[in-house]
């Protein structure tokens, strides 16, 4: 049996450095926003106050991340200018939404 292995056209170039921060830091964003969903859905839930209370300081907790992350992405300048971190994502605490 004979088999045949064409040389593709494709060549394989390494990514620079900039390139793989960008990569990391787009799957972290998206990681991050999933696990915002879990919490906001979680926190939709429960009725059990601290169950509440844990996923009160969840969410606060991922949306300090997302900040920072968007932060990041800023300072990499992959977010266009009229975009801030707070026209992007409302980072207020939830407590404070759920309350007024």
């Amino acid at each position: 049996m004979k088999s045949y292995f064409g040389f593709s056209s494709h060549t394989n170039r390494t990514l620079s450095e900039e390139e793989l921060q960008r990569n990391a830091l787009l799957s972290d964003l998206e990681q991050t926003k999933k696990a915002l969903e879990i919490a906001y859905a979680g926190f939709d839930n429960v009725t059990e106050p601290d169950l509440i209370d844990c996923y009160i300081y969840e969410v606060n907790s991922v949306l300090k991340r997302y900040k920072f992350l968007m932060e990041q992405a800023a300072h990499l300048c992959m977010l266009p200018e009229e975009k801030t971190t707070a026209s992007v994502l409302n980072t207020e605490a939830p407590a404070a939404t759920l309350i007024s």
